[in-house]
C-alpha cells in the first residue's frame, strides 16, 4: 500500500513538473531560442526539486506516530491525586492566611471610623497611615501566594513535575515498545480536529503505568 501511495505521488510530481518545463520551453522558445543554457538549468532544478519532494514523502511515510489523553491518564494516578490534593490544601492554607490579612485591615478601619470624632487630625493621619500600610502588607503576601511564579505556581512545581516524570516515562516506554516516532498530546493547546481511534495509545500508557483496565487491554484487541 505504501509503495502504490508513493509511486501515485511520484507520477502526480512528474506530471506537474513536465507539464510546468513543456509551458515553460514553449514561451522560451517563442521569445529566445538561443538562450539554452537557461532551458538546461531549469531542468536541472525541476528534477533536483522532484528527488527531494520524494525523499522527503518517502520519510514520511515511514513515520509511526500516535496520541495520549494526557489529563485523563494524570487523573488515573494515584499519585497525581495525593498531589493534587496536597496542593489543595496548600492553597486553602495560604488563602486562610491572607483572608486573616484582609480581615485586619477592615476591623482597624471599622475601628477608626467609630472613633474618628474623638482623635486630633494627627492622630487620624497616623491611624489611616497604618491602615494603609497594613492593606499593602495583606496585597503584597496576595501577590507572592497567588501571583505569578508565586508560592502556588512553585509549590505545583514541586509536587506535579515528579508524577509528570513519571508518566513521560510510561509514554517513552510505550513509544520504544510500539516502535512510534512521535506521540501527541490530545488534551494540550495543540488544534486537533480529527484522531483516527486507531492511533490512539492512551490504553498503552495506563498499562505501562499499572493503571489499565482487565476487560479493555490493548494486547488483547491486537492493535
Amino acid at each position: 500500500m505504501k509503495l502504490f501511495e508513493t509511486l501515485k505521488f511520484v507520477l502526480v510530481v512528474l506530471y506537474s513538473k513536465i507539464n510546468g518545463f513543456r509551458l515553460f520551453c514553449t514561451f522560451r522558445l517563442r521569445s529566445t531560442y538561443r538562450n539554452k543554457n537557461a532551458l538546461k538549468k531549469y531542468l536541472c532544478v525541476c528534477i533536483a526539486i522532484l528527488f527531494w519532494q520524494i525523499f522527503l514523502f518517502s520519510e514520511a511515510s515511514a513515520q509511526k506516530f500516535g496520541f495520549i489523553d494526557a489529563n485523563f491518564i494524570l487523573k488515573k494516578m494515584p499519585s497525581y491525586k495525593k498531589a493534587q490534593q496536597e496542593l489543595d490544601n496548600f492553597a486553602q492554607r495560604a488563602q486562610q492566611e491572607i483572608d486573616k490579612k484582609f480581615n485586619e485591615v477592615r476591623e482597624m478601619e471599622q475601628k477608626f471610623l467609630s472613633e474618628e470624632l474623638l482623635l486630633t487630625d494627627d492622630m487620624k493621619r497616623d491611624r489611616k497611615k497604618k491602615i494603609e500600610e497594613k492593606r499593602k502588607e495583606a496585597e503584597a503576601l496576595q501577590q507572592k501566594t497567588f501571583g505569578y511564579e508565586g508560592l502556588i505556581f512553585m509549590k505545583k512545581q514541586e509536587i506535579i513535575n515528579p508524577v509528570r516524570e513519571e508518566l513521560n516515562k510510561a509514554v517513552e516506554k510505550v513509544a520504544k515498545k510500539q516502535k512510534l516516532q512521535v506521540i501527541y498530546d490530545k488534551s494540550s493547546d495543540f488544534v486537533i480536529i480529527y484522531l483516527e481511534p486507531a492511533h490512539d495509545y492512551t490504553d498503552y500508557v495506563l498499562e505501562e503505568l499499572g493503571l489499565g483496565d482487565k476487560e479493555d487491554n490493548p494486547k488483547k484487541s491486537g492493535k
